[in-house]
């Protein structure tokens, strides 16, 4: 029964579920992370821009970000400061419209596009340098990161060996409910920049009226996310999207953290039956640590999800 005890303890001074969100975010530093990028052309004539750290391995891990993050967030350089120390090369990818500049194509990404971190995937094994690759996801990423595993296992390239998400939403349609008009308008403000620029490259296609008064995702994705993607609404987007159908198909060692203070997760998000019913799948759900955060003592120099990481994908400690 793949139920894991958690030994994640936040500083006092972040006693709340919002705290251990807000403060990482806003105040977390990781130096010493260098990237070098490559753009890599689609098959649909549109790009994605990949983030390479590389220490010399034949073991890689690929990263994928949350909603609106970008490979430069703290989250992200944390984990690959730490894997790279282990002598793990790195590569992070941004979703399309995430890496500074928009894609060419009115879509960009959602949720549920498991297609383009297969094609990064493979591009990073068409070298056939890497005996051994590994997948660490958070947030949307983490959702993107579990509906690949588990939506076609047969195809997942065998290099691919354990796999570990943090504040992860399982669950889209009772999460995009449930987390809190706050944190939902910051979300709102930033894609509704990147759909004005995409309103002045394509100003016959979207319709941008009355954006202003939207004040939840299920408007927001019915109205932008779903029929720009090819979903009927955002009720198809959601039950299509969320990777919680899939958990049961998993057949590599996967392990999922997320807080039960979470303010964006619902109750939906903590699928202890699922991970009763798979051998693969792993679920730990410390009390605290808030939404991406799993903050420490800040003198040290790695977060929680980090060592975590590091003891289920390296050390094989579940």
């Amino acid at each position: 029964m793949p139920l894991l005890p958690s030994k994640h303890r936040p500083p006092f001074y972040l006693f709340n579920g919002h705290l251990q969100t807000i403060v990482p975010s806003l105040f977390r530093q990781v130096e010493g992370v260098q990237y070098e990028r490559e753009r890599l052309l689609t098959p649909d004539d549109d790009f994605i821009d990949v983030d390479w750290s590389r220490v010399g391995s034949d073991a890689l891990l690929v990263l994928s970000h949350g909603l609106e993050g970008d490979t430069g967030r703290p989250y992200i350089t944390g984990m690959v400061k730490a894997f790279n120390a282990e002598g793990v090369d790195a590569m992070a990818w941004n979703y399309r419209s995430c890496s500074g500049e928009p894609n060419k194509l009115l879509r960009s990404y959602h949720l549920g596009a498991s297609d383009d971190l297969d094609f990064v995937l493979q591009h990073a094994l068409a070298s056939g340098k890497y005996k051994e690759v590994y997948l660490v996801g958070f947030s949307a990423g983490g959702n993107i990161t579990l509906k690949y595993l588990g939506e076609a296992p047969e195809q997942v390239p065998p290099q691919v060996k354990r796999a570990t998400m943090f504040s992860t939403p399982i669950d889209l349609k009772t999460s995009a409910m449930k987390i809190s008009r706050v944190y939902t308008q910051r979300f709102l403000k930033t894609l509704g920049e990147k759909l004005e620029q995409k309103r002045q490259m394509y100003p016959d296609e979207l319709d941008l009226t009355d954006y202003s008064i939207f004040w939840s995702f299920p408007e927001f994705d019915d109205r932008y996310t779903a029929p720009i993607h090819g979903f009927k609404n955002a009720d198809e987007y959601y039950a299509r999207a969320s990777s919680k159908q899939f958990l049961k198909h998993i057949r590599i060692p996967t392990l999922l953290v997320n807080a039960k203070n979470d303010p964006f997760l619902s109750q939906g998000c903590y699928p202890v039956q699922e991970a009763e019913d798979n051998p693969y799948f792993y679920l730990e759900m410390p009390d605290e640590g808030g939404h991406v955060g799993f903050a420490e003592d800040f003198r040290k120099n790695r977060y929680y999800s980090e060592e975590r990481a590091l003891q289920f994908i390296l050390h094989d400690k579940v």
